[in-house]
């Protein structure tokens, strides 16, 4: 399997994926190996035919894997064998043929403004308790600035700049930038810092346990789930689920297509397009006060 390893080091220093990417292409690639017959490294690539790919995509179906689940890996194979004939190692790609299933697109689901100010608003925090300003502070992030799950986890005191009212995100490849931040906003966090290098001298990332150690995943996730399920009886109440709230609600609010597409970090204008749904309320505002009937 030398070619499938030497395509995610490509992933990794050259394309310069996240690690939860390459580890999605790698467990989908190894997958699709499997389902092969053992030969040669070479020849094993060599023998995929646009009939073979079509057998794996069945059996998945057949297996209850759903159409979404299919088309990630389907590109993530599409992406292999390009790498494949970029390096000349086949001389005809199997993929040319292959397209995506049909899904239905699901909306994101999101949290209205009022249960927003609701959540945040009652969620007090004594000024003295590290733990308190911490969890409150963590959902306002989410929500003041769009960001990511891994971004948040990952955030460091000095990326954020109360003076200038910014913070430093990187986000997916690596790519970094700058999302603004309110006055009333940075006087919070200007607390919490305070709070925490008197708590836990020396520690650089910006949100830690209460052991000092940093935040995980299922940690940030249980806590969200929790705190909304407070003001909420939505099934999903993830991190997710406050980075949809932020760009729904501001967007409903006026806010310009493009700028969210650069605060959330979005490649392009398609992934940020699908928060125009909620924005029914401002259209309506516009018509009623453009439409000489109305």
């Amino acid at each position: 399997m030398e070619h499938l390893v030497s395509y995610l080091q490509y992933l990794e220093y050259e394309k310069r994926y996240s690690p939860h990417t390459i580890d999605a292409y790698r467990r989908d690639l190894s997958h699709f190996a499997a389902f092969l017959p053992e030969t040669g490294d070479c020849e094993l690539w060599g023998r995929v035919d646009f009939k073979v790919i079509r057998r794996w995509i069945v059996a998945l179906i057949a297996e209850g894997e759903s159409p979404r689940t299919v088309n990630r890996k389907i590109v993530a194979l599409r992406s292999f064998f390009k790498y494949l004939m970029k390096k000349g190692l086949i001389s005809v790609n199997p993929m040319e043929k292959v397209g995506l299933l049909k899904i239905d697109k699901n909306l994101p689901v999101f949290v209205t403004t009022n249960k927003m100010d609701e959540l945040l608003d009652e969620e007090s925090a004594d000024p003295g308790d590290f733990k308190a300003m911490r969890n409150k502070l963590v959902l306002e992030f989410f929500y003041m600035t769009g960001m990511r799950l891994s971004e948040l986890i990952h955030l460091k005191e000095h990326d954020v700049d109360t003076g200038a009212m910014t913070v430093k995100v990187l986000g997916k490849r690596n790519k970094e930038r700058i999302i603004p931040l309110t006055a009333l906003f940075c006087d919070t966090v200007r607390q919490y810092i305070s709070l925490k290098r008197s708590t836990f001298p020396g520690a650089e990332l910006l949100f830690i346990l209460d052991s000092g150690k940093p935040l995980y995943e299922r940690w940030v996730q249980r806590l969200t789930s929790e705190k909304l399920g407070a003001v909420t009886t939505m099934k999903k109440r993830s991190p997710h689920v406050l980075r949809h709230s932020f760009a729904t609600n501001v967007l409903d609010n006026g806010a310009d297509l493009n700028a969210i597409k650069e605060i959330l970090g979005h490649a392009n204008l398609a992934a940020t397009q699908v928060y125009t749904h909620s924005s029914l309320k401002r259209i309506k505002k516009v018509y009623n006060q453009a439409h000489p009937r109305a």
